[in-house]
């Protein structure tokens, strides 16, 4: 709560994977796409093929400017966005690996420096040196991968670094191995990809040549990756694994990502064996599987990681775990958030400023993640019991850092933002009890699902209607049921009716 907040039309996570995963796919492209030129160019001499070599002189052209251009400005662009939206989390990764990101910029630098060499210095430089530069690049480009991995993936599993604070403990933490396996496995992969995007206007034998050569790195990279991915998942942490067994977007996210995989390296082993038939719209869809799989694989990630920004040390929202508590004990938000104006009465504007501060970062008003739909029909009492113990009925939900003035702050706003009445039909209260479920009951319960399911059926009416006079007696998390006698009493009619 150091920092102001910067308020966009869209949650600026949102923000940060749009650009992000565009950035991913181009610079494992420039790892991958770095060994492929080098052993390409191999090939050429080792076969005295003067077209293969034409070929792989112009791809090391196209290489360089989508990588060292666009690579670099979208890479500046994650920079920008994540310091905007989490400057808590981004200040804390920069402290934490300072020297971490001094080697990667020496690599960066070396990988710039190494590739416009060689894209553009095949007829000054003989094929031994030449052939050297190709290597330099790689691996700066490979150790730049490496040193980024083990930060990314300390964001998700800071291991014992929560507790010794330094540097190898964090960097070096139980997903490192598996992310990078999987990460280079991808890169080999989108070598390919880009490979078959450069031969496919090729003529002749070389076409047919070039398009067998990228598509056996494709599937080479698309079988083996799913592979890693399962060693990866293995080493998730327990609350991570959970989201997987209990909510449809991982679980969906995970079949869309190996669709993709599986319809690449088809592709793949059609271009190996009919190169004949590789088009551009052939290519497209390599293309689009490829882009599919790996941003699938990136959301799993970040979903994964949730609730947090690094996990147990700094929730999504940039407030820091261990300043939950002190915050909620000592004077609330307004003591400790440097950027929060007093509320001058108004509990709606002081609520839209916990809003900005606690929720924008992962929800919307009314477009991503919109939490006007979410707080459909909710009243300011509802609303504030509820608002403390979302972290535990709903998993991905930061920890509400606050008070209890905080949580009625914000309640009094959610209510202003989708407010509705139920009207009660005569004789058809079953309904009406739906609506009054999905508007009081559905942000924790289902009733055939996996997450908290009621089980009511065929009980007495009357005692569902008691039991909703006491929740918070049967369970303290729970907030009070708010609504009148007439929702009341249609909710425990449509229960009780619920096979």
């Amino acid at each position: 709560m150091n920092y102001p907040v910067w308020q966009l039309g869209i949650p600026g996570g949102l923000l940060i994977a749009f650009i992000a995963v565009i950035h991913v796919f181009v610079s494992h492209f420039a790892v991958g796409g770095g060994a492929y030129l080098v052993l390409t160019e191999r090939k050429a001499y080792r076969e005295n093929d003067a077209a293969l070599l034409s070929y792989v002189r112009e791809h090391s052209k196209f290489f360089a400017l989508l990588t060292v251009v666009f690579g670099a400005v979208t890479g500046v662009g994650i920079w920008i966005t994540i310091g905007l939206v989490s400057p808590e989390a981004t200040s804390s990764l920069i402290h934490t690996f300072v020297w971490g990101w001094a080697i990667e910029w020496v690599f960066f630098f070396v990988e710039i420096a190494a590739i416009l060499i060689y894209a553009y210095n095949w007829d000054t430089l003989d094929k031994a040196t030449h052939l050297k530069i190709g290597w330099i690049y790689f691996v700066a480009a490979w150790m730049s991968l490496a040193i980024i991995n083990g930060i990314l993936t300390y964001m998700l599993t800071p291991g014992t670094w929560l507790e010794t604070k330094q540097f190898w403990d964090g960097f070096f933490n139980p997903t490192y191995w598996p992310s990078l396996v999987l990460r280079t496995l991808f890169a080999m992969a989108l070598a390919g990809v880009f490979g078959l995007f450069t031969a496919t206007d090729l003529d002749g034998a070389v076409r047919e040549k070039t398009v067998r050569w990228a598509g056996r790195w494709l599937l080479i990279g698309m079988v083996l990756t799913p592979l890693a991915g399962i060693w990866y998942a293995a080493k998730l942490p327990a609350f991570a694994k959970q989201y997987f067994l209990e909510l449809t977007s991982p679980q969906h996210t995970v079949r869309m990502v190996l669709a993709c995989t599986t319809v690449a390296a088809v592709l793949a082993l059609l271009a190996m064996i009919r190169p004949q038939w590789w088009r551009r719209p052939v290519l497209t869809l390599a293309l689009l599987a490829s882009f599919a799989a790996l941003a699938g694989g990136e959301y799993l990630r970040e979903f994964s990681r949730k609730p947090f920004a690094i996990a147990n040390y700094i929730y999504a929202n940039d407030v820091r775990v261990a300043s939950v508590n002190e915050i909620a004990d000592s004077g609330g938000m307004l003591k400790h958030a440097k950027w929060l104006r007093e509320a001058n009465g108004s509990l709606v504007d002081y609520g839209h400023q916990v809003y900005a501060m606690q929720c924008s970062n992962c929800h919307s008003i009314s477009g991503y993640r919109a939490l006007r739909t979410r707080v459909r029909g909710w009243d300011p009492q509802f609303a504030a019991a509820i608002v403390p113990s979302l972290h535990l009925t709903r998993g991905p939900m930061p920890e509400f850092a606050g008070d209890k003035q905080d949580a009625a702050a914000l309640g009094t706003y959610l209510a202003t933002l989708a407010p509705m009445t139920i009207t009660i039909q005569s004789g058809n209260e079953a309904e009406s009890g739906q609506e009054v479920f999905e508007m009081r009951c559905a942000m924790c319960h289902s009733i055939h699902g996996r997450m908290r399911p009621l089980s009511l059926a065929g009980g007495d009416v009357d005692a569902i209607v008691t039991m909703t006079n006491m929740l918070p007696d049967v369970n303290p998390q729970m907030p009070p049921f708010t609504g009148n006698d007439s929702e009341r009493h249609a909710l425990a009619v449509w229960l009780s009716a619920q096979k």
